[in-house]
């Protein structure tokens, strides 16, 4: 898969998209509405926002997880 830099602007939908695993991350950070059919064109820093969560602690939760999964073998 291309190489996908996620960052604040990037929006919930495309996160999802590229990783499915990424809800898991978001749920633990206290978004509960990933499946929210109107968060989905939301970004990283506004549905954070909305939810009174630090933007950065969540992108860096979610850059860790990836990183993980970047580290294990296909």
């Amino acid at each position: 898969m291309p190489d996908f830099e996620i960052t604040k602007a990037t929006t919930m939908g495309d996160m999802l998209q590229h990783d499915m695993g990424i809800a898991y991350v978001l749920m633990q950070s206290g978004m509960h509405c990933v499946g929210c059919p109107s968060s989905i064109g939301e970004s990283l820093e506004d549905a954070c926002a909305v939810h009174g969560l630090d933007a950065n602690e969540v992108l860096a939760s979610i850059q860790e997880y990836l990183a993980g999964r970047e580290k294990q073998p296909a």
